[in-house]
């Protein structure tokens, strides 16, 4: 049920009539339930209704009755991991807990051949962009003479059709003229139609435009629903030509048309709101609180305190979500559809590139970070989610405002002084990283005392805070949750940060308390932790661990602390 419900959310969202790919759903399920086919391939262009059609075939199977004992559904994307299938199809077929996902590729591969060889299984791929080896995956090879099972996957590339040896592959094509009309007419709404007698022909126009794009028709035509005069939609006609023929490239010409919803947003504030989601790895979920707080670091909202601030970051993110530049997949995350992505990156990368404002090799499979001499101009630089073990070279980077490192869990080493030539870094991620024993900052934190205003080391393996980060003054959100191992934040650290709006320390030292050294505010299960809280003016939200009843009683002695708590985690010893 949770699937269906999943899938039914994901196809209103996507906003595709249902009768524009009926003929192609029926052909493939035509396909899968009566011909002897076992692997399917579905390609064409991003933003073309590959996912709709996938998502169209999982319904239809979980609603009608069929002979197949499970079907499978995998996100696969450009960051191929065969751990990340096999987790997908490890939940589906009982193979979750804890000691199974500790084991190998190998043994894991095992394991699921042995329960789907014993299984008729439909498996989904969406979003394949190279050979996924089935075979490493434990998958068992459907074929023309073993088509009991069967392999449904969707690309870009037609050259992925013939790596994964498909023995059918369907093109997924763009709208037909009438059926693009019809669903750019059902964005637009009928009441903006009749607002004017030329806006129909007008609206026509511009549907004509988006060459049957099903994201293009929706993104454009949510941007137009609420333009009631005909020189709006002739000045809309104008900025679609003018862009597209600027660019022969068909994949260009996609992401002038997607562009066009990017410039109808209502500021630059927006803009960049939207531009800094493509620092994020492709099909990542973003926390919307983390988003904000690092546009809050980066001194995007502009209000001068944290409540207005976190109000108008969740506008924002309306905005966005309404707009279709971005998706909400839960209650507390967006994404950027890969095709919104690819064109946010194409406009940081093509239409800013003399201002070299974004770097950006998220989810890119890198072992080593690109040269630094790349990076001087730059303002904003990812690299999150790889696998790079060292950042060995001490980078200039006078411009730098924002830093990714975030879930690079490999990262043994960070060259002391690396940070000390970013005078303007703000923004500064470095979350889920070295995931071994010992990983510790490097020398020179301190150089960043003027202008850092975000700095999350959250789920690392960190055991203590250097001295140093006591002249971080700047500091305004700190992230320090989940970080188990941590028994030493020296004492003033925190409340030298006498800026601080946001702490986040949940889950926070909570099984080393017992270890915390005298000069460490956790010494005594953070007594002398929330002496310090208790000075900090400008605290406005607070995640907390604290591991006594006397530390406990102070915090609920303080109207501003208790006002401030949004989490609280208690591991409590000593007396009642």
């Amino acid at each position: 049920m949770c699937w269906r419900l999943l899938f039914q959310e994901l196809q209103v969202k996507l906003q595709v009539r249902k009768t524009s790919l009926q003929s192609q759903l029926e052909q493939v399920w035509r396909c899968l339930v009566e011909e002897p086919v076992g692997i399917i391939g579905l390609y064409g262009m991003g933003g073309v209704g590959k996912t709709t059609l996938l998502t169209r075939i999982n319904n239809k199977f979980l609603e009608s009755q069929n002979n197949f004992d499970c079907v499978i559904w995998v996100v696969v994307s450009k960051d191929l991991r065969v751990e990340k299938i096999q987790e997908d199809i490890g939940k589906k077929i009982g193979l979750s807990d804890d000691s199974w996902k500790s084991k190998s590729v190998e043994e894991k591969a095992v394991d699921i051949l042995r329960r789907l060889r014993e299984k008729r299984f439909v498996l989904l791929l969406d979003d394949l962009w190279e050979r996924v080896d089935l075979t490493e995956v434990g998958v068992p090879l459907p074929g023309p003479q073993n088509t009991t099972s069967k392999v449904v996957f969707t690309t870009r590339s037609i050259n992925v059709c013939g790596s994964m040896e498909s023995h059918r592959k369907f093109k997924v094509a763009c709208l037909s003229e009438e059926d693009a009309w019809e669903l750019f007419r059902e964005k637009v709404g009928q009441e903006t139609l009749e607002s004017d007698h030329e806006i129909v022909e007008l609206a026509q126009t511009v549907a004509k435009e988006c060459d049957g794009l099903p994201l293009a028709l929706i993104t454009i035509g949510r941007a137009m629903a609420y333009r009631k005069k005909a020189e709006q939609w002739r000045r809309a006609i104008e900025i679609l030509r003018r862009s597209a023929s600027e660019f022969a490239d068909l994949g260009e010409k996609v992401y002038s048309l997607l562009k066009f919803s990017y410039d109808s947003l209502q500021n630059d504030t927006v803009r960049s709101c939207f531009l800094y989601c493509c620092l994020y790895p492709e099909d990542y979920g973003i926390l919307k609180w983390d988003l904000i707080d690092c546009w809050i670091g980066e001194e995007f909202l502009g209000e001068s305190d944290r409540f207005g601030a976190e109000n108008r970051g969740y506008d924002i993110l309306d905005t966005l979500v309404r707009a279709c530049l971005l998706e909400e997949v839960e209650d507390d995350k967006v994404k950027m559809h890969d095709v919104i992505r690819d064109m946010a990156l194409w406009i940081t990368c093509e239409i800013e590139k003399e201002k070299r404002n974004f770097l950006v090799c998220a989810g890119a499979g890198l072992k080593e970070a690109p040269d630094v001499k790349g990076w001087e101009n730059v303002r904003r630089l990812s690299l999150m989610q790889n696998q790079i073990k060292t950042l060995s070279e001490v980078p200039t980077c006078p411009h730098l405002h924002t830093l990714f490192l975030a879930s690079n869990m490999e990262l043994e080493m960070i060259a002391d002084g690396f940070f000390q030539f970013m005078p303007s870094l703000k923004v500064l991620k470095m979350s889920r990283c070295g995931q071994f024993e010992g990983f510790q900052l490097p020398i020179g934190m301190s150089e960043l005392g003027s202008s850092l205003e975000l700095l999350d080391i959250s789920y690392t393996t960190i055991t203590e805070l250097p001295e140093e980060l006591k002249l971080l003054v700047n500091l305004k959100c700190l992230n320090l949750s989940w970080t188990s191992r941590l028994n030493k934040i020296p004492r003033q650290l925190i409340s030298n940060s006498s800026r601080l709006g946001v702490l986040r320390m949940f889950a926070t030292g909570y099984g080393y308390f017992h270890e915390a050294p005298e000069d460490s505010v956790l010494f005594g299960g953070g007594e002398v932790l929330i002496q310090e809280l208790l000075g900090l003016k400008y605290l406005e939200v607070l995640e907390l661990t604290l591991g006594s009843y006397h530390a406990l009683q102070i915090l609920l002695s303080s109207n501003k602390l208790k006002s401030c708590i949004r989490s609280l985690f208690l591991q409590l010893t000593g007396d009642t």
